[in-house]
C-alpha cells in the first residue's frame, strides 16, 4: 500500500500515520509550507512529506504524481466548528475546493486509488425527537458553516463514485478525542485549563460555554483503526458512522476532569465568547452498519481517553515551565 494522508500533521493525521506505518504501509503526507509538525516530528524519518496547497490544482497534481497513491485518506480541512462561524467563506472554500481538486487531479492523471472521504457527525445537525441513535439514513440538517462544508464533501464523494466509478468510501465520524487534540476543542480546552490551574499558571476558575449538548465520544486511536478498515475494505459509494453508540453531556466531561484534578474547589464560569449562534444539542450515533460490515467497534473507554488527555496537558505544562 502507498497511502497518501492529507492533513498528516494534524491531530488525527498523526495517529493515522502511526497506525498505517504499523500495518506496513508506505506513507506519504501533504503539508502546507506553514504547517506545524510537532505531532509528527517523531515520524519524520519514516514518512515522506510533500509540500502542497490543496486549493491549487497544479499543486495537487504534483502531489499525486510524487506519491502515486494506491489509497488516499483525506483528512485535511478547516475542522473547528467554532472558527467556521468567523470564517464561513474560507471554511467552505478550503474544505470543498481541496477535495474537488484531489478528485479531479486523480481523474486527470487516470489514477484510481481507494479514497476515503472523511465526514463528520456534524452533518446530521438538527436531530428530531425519535431519531436517536442516528443512522446513516438520517436526514442531513447542518447547523454550522463547517457542517455545510462536510455535507458538500460527503455528497461530492457520492457523486464522483456514481458519475465516474471512483472507489470512494465515505465516513461520518462522531467526536473523537485524545492526546495532541487542539485546545480549541472543548475536551482538550478543559484539560488544559485544569493542568494550568494545577501548575499555578491560572486562578482556580475554569471557563466554559454551553454545557448541555451531548456528544458521542470515541478515542482517536479507535477512529483511525476504523478509517484504516474502511479504506481497505469499505464498500465504495457507501457511508459509515464511526461512533461508540453512547453520548456524554459536556457537563459530564467537565465533571470527570474536575474529579481528576489535583486542585479541589475549582470554580466554573460561563464565558459568553464560547457560546455559538446555534448548536447541535444531541449527537449519538448507531455504529451497527460498520460493525456488521467490518467487525470494527470502539474498544477504548472514554474515561481512559480523558485521563490520557489530561496527562498530555500536564506533561506539556510541566515541560513549558522547565
Amino acid at each position: 500500500m502507498q497511502l497518501l494522508i492529507t492533513g498528516i500533521t494534524g491531530f488525527v493525521g498523526s495517529y493515522m500515520a502511526e497506525h498505517a506505518l504499523a500495518q506496513g504501509a508506505q506513507v506519504f503526507g501533504s503539508v502546507r509550507w506553514r504547517s506545524k509538525t510537532d505531532n509528527i516530528d517523531h515520524l519524520r524519518s519514516k514518512v515522506t512529506l510533500i509540500e502542497s496547497d490543496l486549493r491549487d490544482l497544479s499543486s495537487v497534481r504534483a502531489l499525486l504524481e510524487t506519491a502515486v497513491p494506491t489509497h488516499v485518506i483525506h483528512l485535511a480541512a478547516q475542522s473547528f466548528v467554532g472558527s467556521s462561524w468567523q470564517t464561513p467563506a474560507e471554511t467552505l472554500t478550503t474544505n470543498i475546493l481541496s477535495q474537488v481538486n484531489l478528485l479531479e487531479g486523480l481523474r486527470g492523471l487516470k489514477m484510481s486509488p481507494r479514497f476515503l472521504v472523511v465526514g463528520s457527525s456534524e452533518e446530521y445537525g438538527l436531530v428530531e425527537d425519535g431519531e436517536l441513535p442516528i443512522k446513516e439514513t438520517n436526514p442531513l440538517r447542518p447547523l454550522s458553516p463547517y457542517a455545510v462544508s462536510k455535507v458538500g464533501q460527503d455528497l461530492m464523494g457520492y457523486q464522483y463514485w456514481k458519475s465516474y466509478g471512483m472507489q470512494i468510501v465515505r465516513t461520518r465520524a462522531f467526536n473523537h478525542e485524545g492526546p495532541r487534540r487542539g485546545d480549541v476543542f472543548v475536551t482538550s480546552n478543559f484539560a488544559r485549563q485544569v493542568a494550568e490551574i494545577e501548575a499555578g499558571l491560572r486562578d482556580p476558575v475554569i471557563f466554559v460555554g454551553d454545557l448541555s449538548p451531548r456528544r458521542d465520544y470515541s478515542d482517536v486511536r479507535d477512529i483511525v483503526r476504523g478509517y484504516w478498515t474502511l479504506v481497505e475494505r469499505g464498500e465504495p459509494g457507501e457511508v459509515y458512522n464511526l461512533c461508540s453508540g453512547r453520548s456524554w453531556a459536556i457537563q459530564q466531561v467537565l465533571d470527570f476532569l474536575l474529579e481528576q484534578s489535583r486542585v479541589k474547589d475549582i470554580k466554573v464560569q460561563i464565558d459568553p465568547s464560547r457560546l455559538r449562534p446555534s448548536d447541535v444539542m444531541v449527537l449519538e450515533g448507531d455504529p451497527s452498519k460498520i460493525e456488521k460490515a467490518t467487525g470494527w467497534k470502539v474498544e477504548i473507554p472514554f474515561e481512559r481517553t480523558l485521563k490520557d488527555l489530561l496527562a498530555y496537558w500536564r506533561q506539556r505544562t510541566w515541560s513549558s515551565q522547565r
